[in-house]
Protein backbone atom coordinates (compact mmCIF):
# COMPACT_ATOMS: atom_id res chain seq x y z
CA UNK A 1 0.00 0.00 0.00
CA UNK A 2 1.08 3.60 -0.92
CA UNK A 3 0.61 6.31 0.70
CA UNK A 4 0.33 9.71 -0.93
CA UNK A 5 2.06 12.61 0.32
CA UNK A 6 -0.65 15.74 1.30
CA UNK A 7 -1.42 18.47 -0.44
CA UNK A 8 0.45 21.77 0.26
CA UNK A 9 -3.32 22.80 1.39
CA UNK A 10 -3.47 19.99 3.91
CA UNK A 11 -0.04 20.29 4.88
CA UNK A 12 0.42 21.76 8.43
CA UNK A 13 -1.94 19.97 9.88
CA UNK A 14 -1.45 19.82 13.88
CA UNK A 15 -2.98 18.02 17.10
CA UNK A 16 -2.10 19.77 20.48
CA UNK A 17 -2.81 18.44 23.43
CA UNK A 18 -2.99 19.76 26.22
CA UNK A 19 -4.77 18.99 30.10
CA UNK A 20 -7.18 21.27 32.22
CA UNK A 21 -8.31 20.96 35.60
CA UNK A 22 -11.64 21.32 35.62
CA UNK A 23 -14.51 21.08 33.34
CA UNK A 24 -15.27 25.11 32.88
CA UNK A 25 -11.94 26.12 32.31
CA UNK A 26 -11.71 23.18 29.63
CA UNK A 27 -14.90 24.57 28.16
CA UNK A 28 -14.00 28.06 28.34
CA UNK A 29 -10.50 27.45 26.41
CA UNK A 30 -12.46 25.32 24.19
CA UNK A 31 -14.69 27.62 22.94
CA UNK A 32 -12.73 30.48 22.66
CA UNK A 33 -9.91 28.78 20.73
CA UNK A 34 -12.68 27.52 18.14
CA UNK A 35 -14.55 31.11 18.27
CA UNK A 36 -11.45 33.16 17.62
CA UNK A 37 -10.70 30.45 14.72
CA UNK A 38 -7.44 29.24 16.34
CA UNK A 39 -8.80 25.39 16.37
CA UNK A 40 -10.95 24.00 13.91
CA UNK A 41 -12.29 21.26 16.49
CA UNK A 42 -11.67 20.80 20.25
CA UNK A 43 -12.08 17.51 21.98
CA UNK A 44 -12.98 17.55 25.21
CA UNK A 45 -12.10 13.75 26.98
CA UNK A 46 -13.08 12.13 30.11
CA UNK A 47 -11.41 12.95 33.17
CA UNK A 48 -8.29 11.17 33.83
CA UNK A 49 -5.32 10.55 36.59
CA UNK A 50 -2.43 12.58 36.13
CA UNK A 51 1.05 11.27 38.03
CA UNK A 52 4.11 13.99 37.85
CA UNK A 53 6.61 15.88 39.48
CA UNK A 54 6.23 19.52 39.93
CA UNK A 55 8.76 21.28 42.79
CA UNK A 56 9.91 18.37 43.84
CA UNK A 57 6.89 16.86 44.73
CA UNK A 58 5.10 14.21 43.88
CA UNK A 59 1.56 15.17 42.67
CA UNK A 60 -1.68 13.78 41.53
CA UNK A 61 -4.42 15.24 39.79
CA UNK A 62 -7.15 15.00 38.44
CA UNK A 63 -7.29 16.51 34.67
CA UNK A 64 -9.86 16.45 31.44
CA UNK A 65 -7.78 16.35 28.64
CA UNK A 66 -8.30 18.35 25.25
CA UNK A 67 -7.33 17.47 21.72
CA UNK A 68 -7.35 20.45 19.65
CA UNK A 69 -7.24 20.18 15.98
CA UNK A 70 -5.16 23.23 14.28
CA UNK A 71 -2.74 24.38 11.59
CA UNK A 72 1.10 25.38 12.05
CA UNK A 73 0.05 28.93 10.82
CA UNK A 74 -2.14 29.16 13.73
CA UNK A 75 -0.35 27.46 16.11
CA UNK A 76 2.01 30.53 17.91
CA UNK A 77 -1.52 32.56 18.40
CA UNK A 78 -2.94 29.46 20.07
CA UNK A 79 0.03 28.73 21.85
CA UNK A 80 -0.11 32.05 23.47
CA UNK A 81 -4.23 32.22 24.01
CA UNK A 82 -3.93 29.07 25.76
CA UNK A 83 -0.80 30.22 28.34
CA UNK A 84 -3.05 33.24 28.98
CA UNK A 85 -6.12 31.45 29.66
CA UNK A 86 -5.29 28.38 31.53
CA UNK A 87 -4.55 28.33 35.05
CA UNK A 88 -1.76 26.71 35.77
CA UNK A 89 1.62 28.36 36.23
CA UNK A 90 3.16 25.72 33.38
CA UNK A 91 0.47 24.44 31.37
CA UNK A 92 1.45 21.37 29.27
CA UNK A 93 1.31 22.49 25.06
CA UNK A 94 2.25 19.86 23.49
CA UNK A 95 1.63 19.45 19.32
CA UNK A 96 2.39 16.79 16.98
CA UNK A 97 2.03 17.01 13.20
CA UNK A 98 -0.53 15.47 11.52
CA UNK A 99 1.01 13.42 8.58
CA UNK A 100 -2.27 12.33 6.80
CA UNK A 101 -5.66 11.80 7.03
CA UNK A 102 -8.57 12.01 5.48
CA UNK A 103 -7.60 15.11 2.83
CA UNK A 104 -11.69 16.45 3.11
CA UNK A 105 -11.39 16.84 7.05
CA UNK A 106 -7.80 18.10 6.66
CA UNK A 107 -9.34 20.98 4.27
CA UNK A 108 -12.19 21.58 6.38
CA UNK A 109 -9.76 21.95 9.14
CA UNK A 110 -7.92 24.68 6.80
CA UNK A 111 -10.87 26.91 5.99
CA UNK A 112 -12.05 26.90 9.33
CA UNK A 113 -9.13 28.30 10.94
CA UNK A 114 -7.91 30.87 8.77
CA UNK A 115 -7.95 34.01 9.91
Amino acid sequence: MKLQSPSSENSGALLVLTNMPDQTSAENIARELVSRKLAACVNMLAPCLSFYQWQGKLETATEIPLLIKTTSTRYPELEQTIRELHPYELPEIIHVPVTGGLAAYLTWLHQETRA
